[in-house]
């Protein structure tokens, strides 16, 4: 779980079992990111309820704090949860793109060496 998760309401009370559904769909993301990050990892959620159109919508946001970088995810839908859906699969993207940066790519090691060694034994017994 992500230790620190700041959930605030612009123009729009914050009911508590949707503030639940924040904590427990964002508080899962930790898992997409490297282990010393999870540690410093901070998240701030901002519901906004705008109309357009004659139409309400909320307008929710989430910036993400890690190491070395923040990410931020915007998404807007007729139900705050549709919108909270769409911002975790969004921040799920981010996270593995940074955990890719992040992390060393370690490659295939010995590949070629462990092949070619395979192959001059099967050629020497053919011979």
């Amino acid at each position: 779980m992500i230790h620190s998760l700041d959930i605030s309401g612009i123009q729009y009370e914050v009911p508590n079992e949707l503030g639940d559904y924040i904590a427990k769909k964002i508080g899962r993301l930790d898992k997409f990111l490297p282990r010393h990050a999870r540690k410093t990892a901070t998240a701030d959620v901002k519901i906004k309820s705008v109309t357009h159109d004659h139409k309400a919508l909320f307008e929710v946001e989430a910036i993400m704090s890690v190491p070395d970088k923040t990410i931020l995810a915007k998404e807007s839908a007729d139900d705050p949860r549709a919108a909270i859906d769409a911002i975790e699969t969004k921040l799920q993207t981010q996270f593995k793109k940074y955990k890719q940066q992040l992390l060393p790519h370690v490659g295939r090691r010995n590949y070629f060496v462990r092949n070619a060694t395979r192959l001059a034994s099967a050629n020497s017994r053919d011979a």
